[in-house]
């Protein structure tokens, strides 16, 4: 699995990077980085598909977040889970559509997402020609709003059919959507779009494949990876490679599992006395505070998430997908039918190659008889202890009525 390089600027010509600042709308979705967001382009598949990577997070646990942009044969683009329409992002774009025609289409791929659900208003007012097409079963909390309320423009705004064929561009790509799956509040539903002629399938959560150094994106604003190479407020941030690749592989794990079994949370007063001596006390460094620790094991945590190909992330495997394994099965064994080669999920590595086999794989925790189709897969399990908040956090959503428990295995 291939990695993006530590060093920065990237040399490859293909890439384009710039800084831009312009994203006034944070405060109304404040995530990290908090009013200045920069986009990376790259050419995935030469004058077809490209993606433009920025990074969003709270606390400096920041992870790529990706659209993805597919040059259509009879002229123009498709526009799969849009991010922050900043200039520096409507630039790039508008550099192929320069090339290759009007944005004809845009795709909300996601219920749940709000990372992707916040931007699809901004960005769909930047091409007022697009048709919006969203995942079925949308909702927004603590009040269910129409669409328009939320900025969507209702006049080219309308849900995915159920099948892709009724869809404009049903000559070139398949979908298949998951659920609305109930999660009590709310619903979770992801779309799965194949674009036949490159064999590549796009996800929006549903498979992430985790790199072992940062990703490119990342690299020009190391703060955040930096920060949380520390060991305690009182070291001092040092910019290396070690570093960032030591804050990265921590970043993953306080992503994906919220709180690892690697990780102590300290006391508040023990974390306020700490921060009254920590070296940088100023707001970028959350005035000193740092209150948790990491435990000697947490470089095996990593591992063992570094060493699975592609998998489904422990979020979803403990708190979503479980509501449905049947649905969700049926949804993967569709997926499956297609013959793609690579997978462009919306977080972490893309491309990921890949075939419809490996993709069944990695949704095996959903059997009661876990089937391996490729050995060469299966080395490494996630450590059960590393599922143990995720496992407590459910336990009390269920206990309190706030979401329905998990089906048995199929």
């Amino acid at each position: 699995m291939a990695t993006p390089p530590l060093n920065w600027p990237p040399t490859d010509n293909r890439l384009s990077f710039r800084r831009d600042r312009a994203w006034p709308f944070w405060p109304i979705f404040p995530l990290y980085p908090y009013g200045q967001r920069r986009t990376l382009r790259q050419e995935v598949v030469k004058n077809t598909i490209w993606t433009f990577d920025q990074f969003q997070g709270i606390l400096y646990v920041v992870v790529p977040i990706r659209m993805t942009v597919v040059r259509l044969e009879s002229g123009g683009l498709l526009v799969y889970a849009p991010v922050a329409p900043t200039r520096e992002c409507l630039r790039l774009l508008n550099e192929l559509v320069a090339q290759h025609g009007e944005v004809k289409y845009i795709i909300l791929p996601t219920g749940s997402g709000l990372e992707h659900k916040v931007f699809i208003g901004p960005f769909a007012r930047r091409f007022p020609q697009a048709r919006v097409f969203v995942a079925p079963g949308q909702w927004s909390y603590p009040l269910n709003l129409p669409l328009t309320w939320l900025g969507f423009p209702g006049d080219r705004t309308e849900d995915l059919p159920a099948e892709s064929s009724q869809t404009p561009f049903a000559d070139e790509f398949d979908y298949a959507i998951l659920g609305p799956i109930s999660l009590g509040l709310g619903k979770f539903t992801e779309v799965a779009l194949f674009h036949r002629r490159t064999r590549t399938l796009l996800l929006t959560d549903a498979i992430v494949s985790v790199p072992q150094d940062p990703p490119a994106v990342l690299q020009e604003d190391p703060y955040p990876l930096l920060f949380h190479a520390r060991d305690t407020t009182l070291d001092e941030i040092e910019d290396t490679d070690a570093n960032r690749r030591k804050g990265w592989q921590r970043i993953c794990l306080f992503a994906l599992y919220f709180q690892p079994s690697a990780l102590d949370v300290i006391p508040w007063g023990r974390a306020f006395r700490e921060a009254s001596q920590a070296r940088d006390r100023s707001r970028k460094a959350y005035f000193g505070l740092f209150p948790f620790r990491w435990k000697p094991h947490w470089q095996q945590s990593f591992n063992a998430l570094n060493h699975q190909y592609l998998f489904v992330a422990p979020i979803l495997q403990t708190l979503i997908l479980n509501r449905d394994p049947q649905a969700t099965l049926a949804w993967v064994d569709r997926v499956a039918s297609w013959q793609f080669q690579q997978i462009i999920p919306c977080h972490f590595t893309a491309p990921i190659s890949a075939t419809p086999n490996q993709f069944k794989q990695a949704f095996s925790f959903l059997k009661k008889n876990p089937y391996i189709v490729d050995p060469t897969l299966a080395r490494v399990k996630l450590p059960l202890e590393d599922f143990e908040f995720l496992e407590e956090l459910d336990a009390t959503l269920n206990q309190r009525g706030v979401t329905p428990p998990a089906k048995e295995k199929v």
